[in-house]
């Protein structure tokens, strides 16, 4: 049989780069794209001839268009697209500037509808596709200081909800990865936003947030999700990727909101005195 091709946005680090190296390992070709600079080394990808490295800025639509086209060219083809790349805004909402709060969603949610779109000719034509989204829990969950990040992936959830409807007549799947904590670059890459008005409480919010990460899952463990939910052949949307995820989709589908929310409030606001 013929390899299949997977292309990952935001493969540089964390999950993507995870992810890039466990789809070669089962025999894909692998189209690990990112930001290239003049100084881009990916030593941990020399081992697999099968992975290849392309430049992608997912604000960029000319970057996107060459890539997918670069792609097709190099593989004859698209099996998977995962749409990976992504950041964090943290902070008061406040503080928040509209450059900001644009760029979190240009990064999450429009940087994601432009590389599908890109993507969804090549697959309408070959009457096949996946597209797996790194959506997070904080597309289903909201937490404090991430009114923008949690908005963003809200979005992204409910645009790929929609989109499935119109796409599965094409035989396009569209498949979300929900990951909780992860560790790995993301959260040294969380952009926050101080203001005096509000740091007594979002300093000591976003150090128990960061606190949370000490038991959080590898990207190795989350690229294994990915990989069945590239291989396994069903039409599920939603993949909750850690058991963190798993446990507090549990508690946020079995308990009363107020409820739910008092638990979130008590790890995240613990020790607060107001």
């Amino acid at each position: 049989m013929a390899k299949k091709t997977i292309l990952i946005t935001g493969a540089s680090s964390g999950i993507g780069k995870a992810t890039a190296i466990y789809f070669a390992q089962k025999g894909w070709n692998v189209a690990a794209t990112m930001r290239l600079k003049e100084d881009t080394a990916m030593p941990d990808f020399e081992k697999y001839p099968s992975i290849s490295i392309f430049n992608l800025d997912v604000k960029d639509n000319e970057s996107i268009k060459k890539a997918v086209s670069d792609v097709i060219q190099k593989f004859s083809g698209i099996d998977v697209l995962f749409n990976n790349a992504g950041y964090s805004l943290a902070g008061a909402f406040e503080a928040s500037t509209d450059e900001q709060i644009r760029k979190q969603f240009d990064t999450n949610l429009f940087g994601v509808m432009n590389v599908t779109r890109a993507v969804l000719p090549h697959f309408r034509e070959r009457k096949a596709g996946i597209i797996l989204n790194t959506t997070s829990s904080g597309g289903v969950l909201t937490f404090p200081l991430y009114s923008v990040y949690n908005s963003s992936k809200w979005a992204l959830e409910g645009f790929m909800e929609a989109l499935q409807y119109e796409v599965r007549q094409f035989k396009i799947v569209i498949k979300n990865i929900e990951p909780g904590t992860v560790k790995s670059e993301f959260v040294n890459n969380i952009s926050f936003v101080s203001n005096v008005d509000y740091d007594h409480y979002a300093q000591k919010v976003q150090q128990n947030t960061l606190d949370s990460y000490k038991d959080a899952a590898t990207p190795e463990s989350v690229a294994k999700v990915v990989y069945k939910a590239a291989t396994d052949n069903s039409s599920k949307l939603r993949y909750p990727a850690t058991s963190q995820a798993k446990s507090a989709f549990f508690f946020r589908w079995l308990l009363p909101l107020n409820m739910f929310n008092k638990m979130v409030s008590s790890q995240a606001e613990k020790e607060i005195k107001r």
